[in-house]
C-alpha cells in the first residue's frame, strides 16, 4: 500500500538499501570530522584511483563498491575504512593497494 516515493525516500535514507547491486567486496571509507582531519580525502582517493569508481560507485566485474560514510563511530582509530565487514584502523593512502588485493585474493583480513 505504499507509493513509489514512500519507498524511494526509505532506500535514499538508510545506507543499508541500495537502488544497483553493490559488489561482492565492500569497501567504506569514513571521511567524518576525525578521519578527515588524517587524511581520509587522501584514502578516498587512493581507493578511487586503484578501482577507478567514484565513491557510491561499483567496479564493472563486480567487484568491489566503494563508499564514504560519515562516521563509523571508532574516531581515536581515524582514518578508518571498513572491507568486508572489518574495521582497519589509522589507515593510509599507501595501505589501500595491500587492502583491495586481499579482497580480490580472497585473502580476508590483511592485518
Amino acid at each position: 500500500g505504499l507509493t513509489e516515493e514512500e519507498i524511494a525516500s526509505v532506500v535514499t535514507f538508510y545506507r543499508a538499501f541500495s537502488f544497483s547491486p553493490r559488489g561482492r567486496h565492500r569497501v567504506m571509507v569514513c571521511t567524518g570530522t576525525a578521519c578527515h582531519v588524517r587524511g581520509a580525502r587522501g584514502i578516498v582517493d587512493e581507493f578511487q584511483r586503484i578501482l577507478g569508481v567514484d565513491p557510491g560507485g561499483t567496479t564493472p566485474d563486480g567487484a568491489c563498491s566503494l563508499e564514504t560514510v560519515n562516521c563509523l563511530g571508532a574516531c581515536a582509530l581515524g582514518p578508518i575504512v571498513v572491507a568486508d565487514g572489518a574495521t582497519h584502523g589509522r589507515m593510509k593512502a599507501g595501505d589501500a593497494g595491500t587492502l583491495v588485493a586481499k579482497l580480490l585474493s580472497g585473502g580476508g583480513d590483511p592485518d
